[in-house]
C-alpha cells in the first residue's frame, strides 16, 4: 500500500512529520536512488528503497513511548553544534532511534514524551489538536489578580496574541509566587515570554502534565515506558479535539 513519503519517514522514526517534510524539501531524501523534493510523493514501503543522506531507512516494527522527567541543562534537539547535553543522552538503555514529542527549552524541567512513532508525535503536537500542557512556574514578584487575568485572557507577544489559559496562584513567597498555568499552544519559550510580558520573569519552570498524563513520581533524569492504555488515552484526546 502506498503512503506519503513524509509519513513513511515519520513512522520510521527519522523525524516528526513536519521535520521530515523539511528534509524532503532540502533534497536530502531519495527514493530508489532518485532525489525527491515533492511533498506529495507516495511510496510503497514494501517495494521502494528510501534513503536519507544516503542512509537506508526502514520502519521499526516495535514502537516506543517514553515519559522522561527532563532536567534543566539539556536540549530537546537531536543535534547541537554547541555540544550541549541532549535528552536522548539520558536514555542509555534504548537502542532504537527515538525523538522528543514537542520540546522544552534548555532551562525548563519536567514531563517530556519521546517516541519513534511519527503518527503519535504528530497527533500530540499539531496545533489543531490543542493538547493541554500544564506548568508550575516560580516567578519574580507577587502577581495581582489583574496580572493573572491578563494571562488567562491572552497576552500580546511578538508572534501574536496567546490563546486563553488556565491560571491559578498556588503560593506566595517573600518576593516570589508559584503559578500553575495550562496552555494548549506550543510556541517557543511561550510560558516564559508570557510572564516576561507582565514584568514577572520566570525563575524556575517545570512541566507537570501533558493532556491527561501526569509527571507523577518520576525523579529528575528518570524515564519510564508508557502503558498501552496511556498511549491510547493520549491518542483519543487528540482525536476528540478534532470534533466540533
Amino acid at each position: 500500500m502506498e503512503i506519503r513519503l513524509q509519513k513513511f519517514l515519520a513512522q520510521a522514526g527519522v523525524a516528526s512529520r513536519r521535520a521530515s517534510e523539511e528534509l524532503i524539501l532540502a533534497g536530502k531524501v531519495a527514493v530508489n536512488g532518485q532525489t525527491v523534493t515533492k511533498l506529495g510523493t507516495k511510496i510503497d514501503p514494501e517495494k521502494d528503497l528510501v534513503t536519507v543522506n544516503k542512509k537506508v531507512i526502514k520502519v521499526e516494527k516495535q514502537k516506543f513511548y517514553i515519559a522522561l522527567n527532563k532536567p534543566a541543562g539539556y536540549i530537546t534537539s537531536l543535534k547541537d553544534p554547541q555540544g550541549r547535553k541532549k535528552v536522548t543522552d539520558l536514555l542509555k538503555d534504548i537502542q532504537v532511534r527515538i525523538y522528543p514529542v514537542g520540546r522544552l527549552d534548555y532551562e525548563t524541567e519536567g514531563l517530556l514524551l519521546l517516541t519513534n512513532d511519527g503518527d503519535f508525535a504528530y497527533n500530540l503536537t499539531h496545533p489543531k489538536h490543542k493538547i493541554k500542557k500544564t506548568y508550575l512556574a516560580q516567578v519574580q514578584g507577587i502577581q495581582s489578580e489583574n496580572d493573572l487575568q491578563k494571562l488567562r485572557t491572552g497576552i500580546m507577544l511578538s508572534d501574536g496574541p496567546t490563546a486563553t489559559a488556565e491560571v491559578n496562584l498556588l503560593k506566595k513567597g517573600k518576593n516570589t509566587a508559584t503559578i500553575k498555568i495550562t496552555i494548549h499552544e506550543g510556541r517557543n519559550r511561550q510560558v516564559r515570554r508570557m510572564f516576561e510580558a507582565i514584568n514577572h520573569p520566570v525563575l524556575h519552570l517545570k512541566r507537570v502534565r501533558i493532556g491527561n498524563l501526569d509527571l507523577g513520581a518520576l525523579k529528575v533524569g528518570e524515564y519510564r515506558f508508557l502503558t498501552p492504555l496511556e498511549v491510547q488515552s493520549l491518542l483519543k484526546m487528540s482525536t476528540n479535539s478534532d470534533k466540533p
